[in-house]
């Protein structure tokens, strides 16, 4: 009785009731604030108590009905579907916002009163709102949550995202939409994509567009696009500024118009599609559409137009490059829809407005007599509409509704099973679901967002510890759970994936036989010595010829097979690193090329020799023969011996696994044991290659029938060139490639003696034969 009482007392200052509602009752009740009719306001003197009719006009937007209707249409599935919600039914009460704080803080308030009773703050039964769906633009977000929030109420935002700031800090908000920032990034490669690097810009003149503007233009400019042109669009809430917005709706015409830019780029709200139509009408003489320029709009715009505009131009809008909020094709939502009509839609407040302006119609009156225009029988069908006054398939925004309605109804789902169970272990039955609230369902108190896994906590400096950074973790380290405070060190067997959330096991890796570079090196070595045992055959066969017993036979022969070994010798450092090969390798590399190095060395000293005992009275003559020659090259080789010997002795190389010098891969290798002997025996090499290209260099102009000099000058001058440049490669390179790397340098080297020291020789035994005579030497001499 109190109750009643009040309320009859209340009545007599009961405020302006809502124009439009649409109630359906059940267990438990959803909220819903939307946006289907645009107010433009009179001025208000306040010298007296204004009146609707006389103060307020109503612009219907007919597509934003469907949003009405997907709320309907979620609610409707599951009240029919008994897995949900079993023994409970849902409701719902749908308020419009008109897109006016005055409007929208009113509906707000009458969700948090008792139904046709606005009581602030006393319900007269026991349903309250579970939670409210609301709104499409961020602005009625914020002006929703202002309310809610003291109420506890939460709110599930199916339109653009309002700006968190100081004033909004508190609120909270279950956003059915992605981030807006990966918008931004959408649009900045859509730009850079097709290089348009100078467009105009138009946004809208509230606190989202200059988010946008402070957001997104240092991104342009870091990425090298510029704008021709900045101009915010003015928003229309009341009827004294229609004549502001023709004036800078005519400046933006103009500006459009005489700007190089063939590109702009639209960011405005849901409405915003609606000045855009205008844009030709702002012309001197309209409508005049503006040239050809590629539109971009933002995903918050929808193709949306007002009853005025039905007969206007549509040319803008072809070839418009719209982002748009994620949809899919929702089952049954399309039949939902068509039998949709101000006859069979019970408690639809909406439907009426709606379908007149949809239509161009009006519904007669039974209080008016003559009705003008044209009459609506609610039989027309929407399916005849064209998509910008309404769409039968569900959009973006519809589907975010569509989706927050199940979202409330499986946690509602959740908590009653959960309370159920509870209660059955108690031994009691009765659970009053509507007195619950959504906010209790998962109670989140906390001072900023949990860290996500790859990211660890870092303490904000003058603040509590529960407040905190999250920071990505270093390189090679992971965080595999929520707010971890270190990150934690991969064993070296593993390594972090690029999330740094979890650590993935190295690969073996080897220069192998079965890889494309072991195959490419062993078909090289195995060439090189196929060819260097053809130049021996060929110089056996014509050991008689006087070419080759000019030039040193034995000596020419030791070299060659020195040469074969050489080339065979790389194949030892292919395939997995074992012990015999790790201590084989290097060791055979060293005293082999020492053996092929001493041969040239050989060589070059006894053309030397052989000139200077061809003087009256030299006594070289007793120094030029084999004796001298073998003992060069055992002299040098046994020295080259004698340090490998040493190496094996004290530091021999023997199989290791490198788990650090490649982040992905476990590097089997042999390692050298001793770096100084390896470079040791390097450096003795490069020792007597210097003093054999020396020699040679010197002798290259010596009178002799084929001097062997010259050729063997650029031998040497590879042969350095090779092991210099081989030294900062190999340092510079990791894993199997630093193989790969002395593999290379032993095949070129080799294969520089062959081919300079060999070539002409095998030219002129094989295809010029008439020079390989003795008095072709004998002529050469003189």
């Amino acid at each position: 009785m109190t109750c009643v009482a009040y309320a009859v007392q209340c009545s007599f200052h009961y405020p302006q009731a809502p124009v439009q509602t649409y109630n359906q009752p059940g267990n438990v009740i959803i909220g819903g604030i939307a946006y289907h009719a645009c107010i433009v306001n009179s001025k208000i003197l306040f010298t007296e108590e204004p009146l609707p009719t006389l103060t307020e006009s109503f612009v219907i937007v007919s597509k934003y009905y469907q949003h009405i209707a997907a709320l309907a249409f979620a609610v409707k599935e599951i009240n029919g579907n008994p897995q949900i919600l079993p023994n409970l039914t849902l409701g719902f009460n749908i308020y419009d916002s008109h897109n006016n704080a005055k409007k929208t803080y009113h509906a707000t308030m009458l969700l948090l009163s008792a139904l046709e009773r606005f009581i602030p703050n006393y319900l007269c039964d026991n349903q309250k709102n579970l939670a409210v769906i609301g709104g499409l633009d961020a602005q009625i977000s914020i002006n929703v949550a202002n309310l809610l929030n003291n109420y506890k109420v939460p709110q599930l935002i199916y339109g653009s995202v309002p700006l968190m700031n100081a004033k909004s800090c508190g609120r909270s908000f279950y956003q059915m939409v992605p981030q807006e920032s990966l918008q931004y990034t959408g649009i900045l490669s859509l730009l850079l994509h097709f290089r348009w690097t100078w467009i105009g810009v138009l946004v809208m003149d509230n606190e989202n567009g200059e988010r946008f503007l402070q957001t997104l233009l240092p991104m342009f400019s870091q990425k090298g696009v510029c704008s021709a042109f900045i101009s915010r669009v003015p928003t229309l809430t009341t009827d004294s500024q229609i004549d502001e917005i023709l004036n800078d709706g005519t400046k933006i015409y103009t500006e459009v118009m005489n700007s190089k830019a063939n590109v702009v780029l639209f960011y405005g709200e849901s409405k915003s599609m609606v000045f855009l139509r205008w844009i030709p009408y702002f012309a001197e003489n309209p409508p005049s559409l503006p040239r050809s320029i590629v539109w971009i709009t933002t995903a918050q715009m929808e193709l949306a137009s007002q009853f005025y505009q039905r007969d206007w131009e549509t040319e803008i809008f072809h070839g418009v490059l719209s982002f748009t909020v994620h949809s899919s094709d929702v089952p049954d939502f399309k039949s939902f829809v068509e039998k949709r009509n101000p006859s069979h839609a019970k408690g639809d407040g909406f439907i009426t407005g709606f379908w007149q302006q949809a239509f161009g119609c009006v519904f007669p009156n039974l209080d008016v007599g003559d009705v003008k225009g044209d009459i609506c029988t609610g039989k027309e069908k929407l399916e005849s509409l064209s998509a910008p006054f309404f769409e039968m398939s569900m959009s973006g925004h519809s589907y975010n509704i569509y989706n927050a309605v199940y979202a409330v109804a499986y946690a509602l789902h959740g908590m009653s099973s959960s309370i159920f169970r509870h209660r059955a272990m108690e031994g009691t039955v009765g659970v009053k679901h509507q007195n619950k609230q959504m906010w209790q369902l998962q109670p989140v108190s906390l001072c900023n967002k949990r860290c996500h896994p790859g990211f660890r906590k870092k303490v904000k400096d003058g603040k509590p510890f529960c407040c905190y950074d999250c920071i990505p973790c270093p390189e090679g380290k992971i965080s595999g759970q929520e707010d971890m405070n270190d990150c934690d060190m991969c064993s070296e067997e593993k390594y972090a994936n690029n999330n740094q959330d979890e650590c993935i096991p190295k690969d073996i890796s080897f220069l192998s036989f079965g890889e494309p570079l072991g195959v490419s090196l062993v078909y090289f070595a195995l060439s090189l010595s196929l060819v260097t045992a053809l130049v021996l055959w060929t110089f056996m066969k014509h050991h008689d010829t006087p070419i080759i017993k000019a030039n040193n036979r034995d000596l020419t022969y030791t070299l060659l097979i020195a040469l074969l070994f050489c080339f065979l010798c790389a194949l030892l450092f292919i395939g997995q690193p074992e012990m015999v090969r790790c201590l084989l390798r290097q060791i055979a590399f060293g005293i082999i090329f020492s053996v092929a190095v001493s041969c040239i060395l050989a060589k070059t000293i006894t053309v030397v020799l052989a000139f200077m005992a061809t003087k009256p009275g030299s006594r070289m003559r007793k120094w030029v023969g084999k004796r001298m020659t073998t003992s060069i090259v055992a002299s040098c080789s046994l020295i080259q011996a004698a340090v490998c010997t040493m190496w094996l002795g004290f530091s021999p190389p023997f199989p290791d696994v490198d788990m650090h010098s490649m982040a992905n891969e476990i590097v089997l290798e042999c390692n050298e044991g001793s770096v100084t002997m390896f470079y040791c025996v390097l450096g003795y090499m490069g020792f007597l290659a210097l003093v054999s290209f020396t020699v040679a260099f010197l002798a290259r102009k010596l009178p002799d029938s084929f001097n062997e000099a010259k050729f063997i000058t650029f031998s040497m001058l590879v042969f350095c060139s090779v092991w210099v440049s081989f030294v900062p490669t190999y340092l510079s390179t990791k894993g199997k490639y630093m193989v790969a790397v002395e593999i290379f340098s032993i095949l070129a080297s080799g294969a520089g003696l062959l081919g300079c020291i060999f070539a002409p020789k095998c030219y002129i035994i094989l295809l010029r034969p008439e020079l390989n005579n003795r008095e072709h030497l004998i002529r050469n001499k003189a």
